[in-house]
């Protein structure tokens, strides 16, 4: 679980709450009229954007994977890899059925090449899947980033449409004081969305989204060379690549430094 969207998005709410609270109370900031032109119109135009099926799939996914896929560092990939090549250079392919593993991307390349697949395959197998769930992840993104664009704007929308019933009661100075409130609301509600939550989430299933890429191509390129039978110092040599040059110096002098 990604405990960092869930307490920023929880510290978000608390401030805002806490914010209200000195001022007032929580039903001054609730309205229908703004709630309704920020989600129904955000929603209105996000279906302009993209079509219901990528709506309805992306919403739910990307706030799945943004608040409970872990993230993996290269190291602690590389590490595994070496471990797995080891294993089955002392036991042979067949050795790696009894090898259990927390990341299913990698524990379906251990599965093949314990089966015996082909390298080919394997290869397109694996390149296909990792393909797949980036393309999924950055449609999760887009959507939660068209609504982060859109919110903003109909708040400003629902500000403008506020005024305007304010200043057509202007011969009613007791409604002048609500409209107002109303035109305000829909600016806070836009903001707060835009900023809070959809802008945030979009942003961390990008990095989510560059994280994966990287760490199921290292995965692919480990799980080939296993298959290709290679020696687990070679495997591991060749997996540094994906570290950051001062983490491969550190993996270096850690291999080198005595007992």
């Amino acid at each position: 679980m990604d405990i960092a969207t869930s307490a920023g998005l929880l510290a978000g709410v608390v401030v805002l709450c806490t914010l209200i609270m000195m001022g007032g109370d929580l039903r001054m900031f609730v309205d229908l009229h703004a709630f309704i032109v920020i989600f129904g119109g955000a929603f209105a135009a996000t279906l302009i954007h993209f079509p219901l099926s990528s709506i309805l799939h992306g919403i739910p996914l990307g706030a799945k994977y943004a608040f409970t896929l872990r993230r993996v560092s290269q190291r602690e990939l590389v590490d595994e890899i070496a471990r797995l090549a080891e294993v089955a250079r002392k036991q042979g392919p067949i050795g790696l059925e009894k090898v259990e593993t927390d990341d299913p991307f990698l524990a379906k390349g251990i599965r093949m090449v314990a089966d015996g697949y082909d390298m080919d395959f394997i290869r397109d197998n694996l390149e296909r899947d990792r393909d797949n769930f980036c393309t999924h992840l950055d449609e999760g993104q887009k959507v939660y980033r068209a609504v982060g664009d859109c919110a903003p704007a109909f708040g400003m929308v629902g500000t403008l449409i506020g005024m305007v019933q304010m200043f057509a009661n202007m011969t009613d100075p007791s409604k002048l004081g609500p409209y107002m409130a109303v035109a305000l609301l829909a600016t806070f509600y836009g903001a707060a969305v835009s900023n809070l939550f959809c802008l945030p989430i979009a942003d961390k299933l990008q990095l989510k989204l560059h994280d994966e890429d990287i760490n199921r191509t290292l995965i692919i390129d480990g799980i080939l060379m296993i298959r290709d039978a290679k020696s687990p110092t070679l495997v591991r040599e060749m997996l540094l690549a994906y570290l950051p040059e001062r983490h491969r110096h550190t993996e270096d002098e850690a291999e080198l430094a005595p007992a």
